[in-house]
């Protein structure tokens, strides 16, 4: 579940709020346990990704960067490589699917 939350720190172009707010999702939903909430605890949910996705744009505003920021098309064909190596990356993740069947 928490493979998702990639870090968002020291990057070119900078982390877009869309990442921040799947960052927060995803750590929301490995502590609730949970990938859909029931309708008595969506609101509580939901209060929670947004109060945490505005704790961690905060954190990435006030965070001190002391080496030069990552090329985020760069890391990701590192990524990319470390997969294909450990044979994670699949024909159906080239694809665009899932890489975890």
């Amino acid at each position: 579940m928490c493979r998702n939350i990639h870090t968002l720190h020291n990057f070119e172009p900078a982390a877009t709020n869309d990442e921040v707010h799947a960052a927060a999702l995803q750590y929301v939903r490995k502590i609730a346990g949970t990938t859909k909430p029931s309708l008595a605890n969506q609101a509580a949910f939901d209060r929670a990704v947004e109060e945490i996705a505005h704790a961690t744009r905060h954190l990435l505003e006030d965070l001190v960067a002391v080496r030069p920021p990552k090329n985020r098309e760069e890391e990701a064909a590192k990524a990319r490589a470390r997969a294909e190596a450990s044979g994670r990356y699949t024909e159906r993740a080239r694809a665009g699917g899932s890489v975890h069947a």
